[in-house]
């Protein structure tokens, strides 16, 4: 879900990683869909289609050496498991993990006001988790909170 840390877990990772000599870039829903993916909504069609491309583009920074850590909201099962093919296809290791915060932490950070899209009608959410990740990672309270 949008604002359960995500982001910031993930940054904080690449940043540990890098100043351990390992190799590694952070993609997330920002960076990408300002560029690469800017011309995508909201839509299923436009989800599946965005988590495709990061699938690609991760694969091309495995491939090429470094760890790519990559944070979004996934929230279909199929997109998910199409990520964890592309990765697998090229010999590559797929790791999922799930953030999850109460909804009440996530509505507090929400800078984009998607909560209040949700509960007006004009977006759908918040997606449940999913049913099976490698990681589970509770968020409730934190310094960024």
């Amino acid at each position: 879900m949008s604002g359960a840390g995500k982001t910031t877990i993930s940054f904080a990772l690449e940043e540990y990683l890098v100043a351990n000599a390992i190799p590694c870039y952070s993609l997330d829903g920002d960076n990408i869909r300002h560029g690469l993916n800017k011309n995508l909504g909201f839509s299923s069609s436009d989800r599946e289609e965005n988590i495709r491309r990061v699938a690609e583009v991760s694969r091309l920074f495995a491939e090429a050496g470094l760890v790519c850590i990559t944070s979004f909201i996934s929230p279909f099962t199929k997109d998910r498991d199409e990520a964890r093919k592309i990765h697998a296809s090229a010999g590559l290791p797929f790791f999922e993990i799930f953030v999850h915060a109460p909804l009440e932490v996530c509505e507090r950070r929400d800078v984009k006001g998607l909560y209040k899209k949700a509960r007006s009608g004009e977006i759908k959410g918040p997606y449940p988790g999913p049913p099976r990740s490698h990681t589970l990672v509770f968020v409730y309270s934190c310094c960024w909170c």
